[in-house]
């Protein structure tokens, strides 16, 4: 059996050579778009900072608001889609999750960002009353960091199988996924009995190299399975069928004066 590699804290970890680097910032701006302005007055006293990032409206908020939030900018400044959902983990740095909900106003073409924290264990409420597309993205939020949503409808896992164990998308989870893992499709399809007989899932940290002709598609530079390449390898013209594929560099493709 593969020993058993406890999961540190990775986030403690440095990942630059120079202590003295800071990663640079995204630049922030004041609130003086006139729509944004509106938004933030239609939000009141519930939003804690704000901020225009890359064009868009960062809202901070406390996570016990954020239904009635989400409500307001759905009815009352036309943000009627929720493109995207989830989580980030800063347990180890903060202690707390970062979420965040990602919503479009279709007619203003504008974006509104919200974001709240909450600690590890503590739930969040649902707002798939508000937008059916928070559904699926609740449960992979469930899924990948195991954070619980109050009140919704269907909460299970989506991405993982209903047995798994640990959460993938956690930074104290081992890239190659950790004993559980290793074992997982072992157990679930011969059983335990076979661990010594099939051995650990060989999760290899997919080094890529260039003459490898087993693992990795080469485009334009086929060869048979397992060649030797060390050497060099000749290009092979890359044909495109005119019923499936179309190859886009073609320079002389058809423009249509209009429409039919």
């Amino acid at each position: 059996m593969r020993k058993y590699v406890p999961k540190d804290n990775v986030q403690g970890k440095a990942y630059y050579t120079d202590r003295f680097w800071v990663a640079p910032r995204v630049p922030r701006s004041e609130v003086e778009d006139a729509h944004f302005a509106a938004v933030m007055k239609a939000l009141g006293d519930q939003a804690k900072e704000s901020y225009i990032e890359i064009g868009q409206l960062i809202v901070h908020i406390d996570a016990t608001n954020n239904v009635s939030v989400l409500k307001t900018l759905k009815e009352e400044c036309g943000y009627t889609q929720c493109s995207e959902q989830s989580a980030v983990d800063y347990l180890a740095k903060d202690g707390e999750f970062e979420l965040f909900y990602q919503l479009l106003n279709v007619n203003e073409a504008k974006r509104v960002r919200v974001v709240c924290r909450i600690k590890k264990g503590e739930a969040i409420e649902s707002v798939v009353p508000l937008f059916k597309s928070a559904n699926f993205a609740e449960r992979e939020m469930f899924d990948m960091f195991g954070i619980k949503v109050n009140n919704h409808p269907f909460l299970k896992r989506i991405i993982m199988p209903d047995d798994w164990e640990g959460h993938p998308l956690l930074k104290t989870y081992p890239l190659h996924g950790d004993e559980f893992a290793s074992w997982y499709e072992v157990d679930k399809i011969f059983g335990k009995e076979y661990r010594d007989i099939i051995g650990p899932e060989n999760r290899d940290p997919a080094k890529v190299d260039r003459h490898d002709t087993k693992r990795f598609s080469r485009v334009g530079y086929e060869v048979p399975f397992g060649a030797d390449i060390s050497e060099g390898e000749k290009e092979q013209a890359v044909e495109y069928s005119e019923t499936f594929l179309v190859n886009y560099n073609k320079k002389s493709a058809k423009q249509l004066d209009e429409r039919k």
